[in-house]
């Protein structure tokens, strides 16, 4: 019974998204997603980045080099060839089985006079978690806030969908 209402579940549940706010020097994107799994279950399975990433979106093209060290100062990095690497994001806080905020630019905003601060939430729900995604970039980059917000939004919301199944599926396993 369990493994069909977590079916139902990755079915019925798409991830809940929206542009926040944008304007010339900055955007406020978020995301959120019911997961069938406690609040816990839901951070480890975000931890988890090389499960979920899109390939089509690091720059080795390879997700198996992702990795994100859950510790303050901690590491959401890529490794490249050659012995190179990108630090996508950093943590600055992590409360286990609660939130975990990270600072940096994904993606093209590594090149850009910006700063990013996402924060990702865990909620305990009736039916397991609901992971919250808020995503703030500001500053100073060619492009003007409410441009990069629409394209920050489409990557991260197939990210954040990704993120659901991934966690789902772990939960038919338990």
């Amino acid at each position: 019974m369990r493994i069909i209402l977590v079916l139902l579940a990755l079915i019925a549940t798409p991830a809940r998204a929206a542009v926040v706010g944008a304007d010339s020097h900055g955007f406020e994107v978020r995301h959120s997603i019911d997961l069938p799994v406690p609040p816990a279950r839901a951070l480890a399975a975000f931890a988890q980045i090389a499960s979920w990433w899109s390939k089509d979106h690091t720059y080795s093209g390879d997700y198996r080099r992702l990795s994100l060290d859950l510790r303050p100062g901690g590491c959401w990095c890529e490794r490249l060839d050659g012995g190179g690497g990108v630090e996508h994001m950093r943590v600055a806080l992590y409360e286990p089985g609660q939130r975990i905020v990270l600072t940096g630019g994904l993606g093209p905003l590594l090149y850009e006079a910006t700063t990013g601060v996402m924060a990702v939430r865990a909620i305990k729900t009736k039916s397991g978690s609901q992971l919250v995604v808020n995503y703030r970039a500001a500053g100073f980059a060619r492009a003007n806030g409410t441009q990069m917000a629409l394209g920050v939004d489409v990557v991260l919301r197939e990210q954040i969908e990704r993120l659901r199944i991934f966690a789902s599926r772990d939960a038919v396993k338990r």
